[in-house]
């Protein structure tokens, strides 16, 4: 169960780590990729801040985590400057890739089809835990 506080932080960080995400995009010259942070939760001592990003199209998804991961801290220190009057501590940053959209759109061709996972459930991969 999250606290307030850890929603609030979740939420500051949201906000600003989609504009230096978005800046960072545009400025590194990457063209026909969007990127959207649709969650950011925080552990309860506010050490660890889970990012999961939405990227599309999908397929660039693995190649844009890679390289997030290789200036986290450039992004770390942004994000530090622009929260420095909410939060004493920055929490140190995980990314991964949020797949729940493309799971319904999955869930979605398939109720249309001929493959209705309802009555072939095994015809869907499994949800991975997070």
């Amino acid at each position: 169960m999250e606290t307030n506080r850890q929603k609030k932080i979740g939420g500051v960080l949201q906000q600003d780590l989609a504009e230096i995400l978005q800046n960072h995009l545009r400025d590194s010259g990457v063209t026909g990729v969007l990127i959207s942070v649709s969650k950011v939760k925080v552990t309860t001592d506010l050490s660890i801040a889970k990012a999961y990003l939405s990227v599309f199209p999908s397929k660039n998804g693995e190649a844009i985590l890679n390289d997030l991961n290789e200036i986290k801290y450039k992004i770390k220190h942004e994000l530090a400057q622009r929260t420095k009057n909410q939060l004493r501590r920055m929490p140190d940053l995980t990314f991964y890739v949020d797949d729940s959209l493309e799971y319904i759109d999955q869930i979605e061709k398939s109720m249309k089809g001929e493959d209705n996972p309802i009555s072939k459930p095994d015809l869907l991969d499994k949800r991975k835990k997070s």
